[in-house]
């Protein structure tokens, strides 16, 4: 049974029930996760558009306008008026007037309502019976627009996952050509043409035709263009990929339908409003599953808010009706929820400078804040060498350490890497080297013969030997052919004798 609640009633005449329901539903919208959202040509309204079936609105606007065309306003939304070339004009002429009106006009509450519960990430998806395209103009991608367009082919028209705002009568902002289904921007150019009366021709076909009549084929037909909005029994376009989306979030668990400003007339809506309310009602929390209150007592439910009431086949699908302006309803859910949940309306304000920041302690002991690249400070505090030169510093890391022969120290190397190491050297020292290796060719003095004799070397102490013999101090000419026969790793120098064979003294 459908509760009735009346928002334009004052507090003082209302009942303390009829504000603790509208309380209630503020909270369900703030606590629900996944809504749906359902709206009509209702929440426009308030922006200079009118709607459809009130006393003001566009049929009654259309009858007055052209009462010798149309019997009734509805006719002239019927696809069957492309029938006749006189109805078919007055519709393109009342279409440029609304699409004037609309692109002069501002989004209403009740659309930045629907934004702000999707940037809050509460919205599932939005479906609208409007083809204004004001939800768009606040960052909702709809159905039609250009952005959710696939370039590939394949199954789908549309990356549904991009599509915030399933546009169910088309978008006004958008013709299509009525041959090639060609689907272009509305600019004014064509809206000058609509104003007229008349159709503008298919760029895309007129282009086609060019390209055949250049390789000398015959031309084809060129199709007009129309706006890109549906009509009565007409089917949509994107009839196939809507209905994948709702199949989509109906299996995505929805726990709150909100309905505003339609009158639950079309066929077709009906059929999603009754869909949704089913899928709402079976996923509602019982009451017997926790022994504690709920803390969203209106989870599940169907929320429908408009000024005329719903038909009397809605008794059981429509849970609560706000009876009232749709504008003044959602400004009353976002007051209430921040009365009741502020944390959910806090900002966290972010630095327009992305400079680093430091804090840093002064003498007295105050705490300062410096930007940019810190300053060390002179005091003892601050700077971690005063007064600590004669403490032992850190190990360094492995990859620090000075590379040398070993890993160990010479104390803790095994012994034969000890005796290698006290091994002494065996080069020559810097005179002899001069000595040996002096460039002498071209030297204007009386060329120099190498003294051999007088050139000693220490060698390496040897390992014993067999008769214990000692190593004495060999002249040059003797230390030459030891070289000769065994060359040492230690020592590299120039022999002026020739090499001798093995064996031969």
């Amino acid at each position: 049974m459908t509760v009735t609640l009346d928002l334009n009633q004052p507090i003082a005449e209302s009942s303390k029930q009829a504000r603790r329901i509208l309380d209630d539903i503020s909270l369900a919208v703030a606590k629900s996760k996944r809504i749906v959202v359902v709206t009509g040509a209702g929440i426009s309204c308030s922006c200079g558009i009118p709607d459809f079936r009130s006393s003001d609105g566009l049929y009654a606007l259309v009858k007055q306008q052209y009462p010798d065309v149309v019997l009734k306003g509805r006719d002239l939304f019927d696809a069957s008026l492309f029938r006749d070339s006189t109805s078919t004009s007055v519709f393109y002429t009342f279409i440029s007037q609304l699409k004037r009106s609309i692109d002069a006009a501002h989004p209403a509450e009740t659309h930045r309502f629907i934004e702000m519960l999707d940037k809050k990430q509460k919205l599932l998806r939005s479906y609208t019976q409007n083809i204004d395209g004001f939800e768009e103009r606040l960052g909702l991608c709809g159905s039609s627009s250009e952005g959710v367009k696939t370039s590939t082919k394949g199954k789908s028209k549309l990356r549904l996952k991009d599509v915030r705002n399933v546009q169910l009568h088309g978008d006004i902002h958008r013709v299509r050509c009525t041959l090639c289904s060609a689907n272009l921007p509305f600019t004014e150019e064509y809206l000058d043409i609509f104003q007229d009366g008349s159709a503008p021709h298919c760029p895309e076909c007129i282009s086609r035709s060019n390209a055949r009549v250049a390789r000398s084929a015959r031309p084809i037909k060129v199709g007009t263009l129309r706006p890109a909005i549906v009509l009565y029994d007409e089917a949509h376009p994107l009839g196939d990929e809507i209905g994948t989306i709702q199949t989509k979030d109906m299996t995505r668990k929805p726990d709150l339908l909100v309905v505003m400003g339609t009158s639950l007339k079309v066929h077709g809506l009906k059929r999603l409003v009754k869909d949704f309310a089913k899928v709402v009602h079976d996923n509602a929390p019982s009451s017997q599953s926790t022994s504690k209150a709920p803390s969203n007592p209106l989870a599940g439910k169907v929320i429908f808010v408009n000024k005329t009431p719903p038909a009397g086949e809605w008794a059981d699908v429509i849970d609560y009706h706000v009876a009232g302006d749709t504008d003044g309803w959602v400004k009353k859910v976002c007051d209430d929820w921040r009365k009741m949940i502020p944390k959910d309306w806090e900002i966290q304000t972010t630095l327009e400078d992305t400079a680093s920041w430091s804090v840093t302690k002064n003498s007295i002991g105050k705490v300062e804040t410096s930007k940019g690249k810190s300053k060390r400070s002179h005091d003892a505090e601050n700077n971690p060498t005063r007064g600590r030169k004669n403490q032992p510093t850190a190990p360094t890391s492995p990859s620090k350490r000075r590379t040398t022969a070993n890993h160990y120290s010479a104390q803790e190397s095994s012994p034969s890497k000890r005796q290698a190491a006290e091994v002494p050297s065996t080069l020559m020292d810097t005179t002899a080297a001069k000595r040996l290796f002096s460039d002498t060719t071209n030297s204007p003095t009386k060329e120099r013969e190498l003294d051999l004799e007088s050139c000693e070397v220490n060698l390496p102490k040897p390992k014993a030997r067999r008769r214990n013999q000692s190593i004495t101090k060999k002249s040059g000419t003797e230390f030459s052919a030891m070289l000769a026969r065994k060359p040492s790793l230690d020592c590299v120098m120039i022999s002026t004798t020739p090499r001798r064979r093995k064996g031969v003294v």
